[in-house]
């Protein structure tokens, strides 16, 4: 589990809940629960993150605030 702040909320206009992360620019899945907002997300930190080690682009430590919102 990421140690990143994760917010998940409905979007009306996605018909999907959707997860952000703020400390990670752009990133951010979707799903059609909240689980599967919340396991898509998890996956794309992780893609976030490898893509920006490889681009050599830092990588915002996490603050440690809210796990998930």
């Amino acid at each position: 589990m990421s140690k990143y702040e994760i917010i998940i909320y409905w979007s009306n206009e996605d018909n999907a809940f959707i997860a952000e992360v703020p400390e990670l620019p752009g990133c951010m899945a979707d799903g059609n629960t909240y689980q599967e907002a919340l396991s898509n997300v998890e996956v794309i930190i992780c893609e976030w993150i490898d893509t920006a080690k490889e681009l050599n682009r830092p990588i915002p430590e996490a603050k440690g605030r809210l796990i998930y919102a």
